[in-house]
């Protein structure tokens, strides 16, 4: 890696730790809710009464409600296997250009 490419990976690490820092230092008594419960309450605030139409799968073969940490685990688990595809797709095409050019 070049001396410039590396100066660029430092910058965009240090804005991305800055990125996720900055709220919690700046808002200090602010509440960070998930979009599902913003979403409800909004539903809830215009049509009165909302009921959930659907319940998690999961949860009706355990016959009771998922604890939080698991939930979270189960999501994190969801996002490291789609980071996975993204990077072995992104992978395949930078491989691929690197073959072709190669070939030619």
């Amino acid at each position: 890696m070049s001396k410039e490419n590396k100066k660029i990976v430092i910058i965009l690490l240090i804005a991305a730790v800055l990125i996720a820092v900055i709220p919690f230092l700046t808002l200090k008594h602010a509440e960070f809710g998930g979009s599902d419960d913003a979403g409800s309450v909004m539903v809830e605030e215009i049509h009165g009464e909302y009921t959930p139409w659907f319940t998690p799968v999961l949860e009706d073969f355990l016959g009771k409600e998922i604890p939080g940490e698991v939930e979270s685990l189960l999501f994190c688990v969801q996002t490291g296997i789609g980071v996975g595809i993204i990077a072995f797709c992104m992978g395949r095409l930078v491989e691929r250009k690197k073959w072709q050019n190669d070939n030619n």
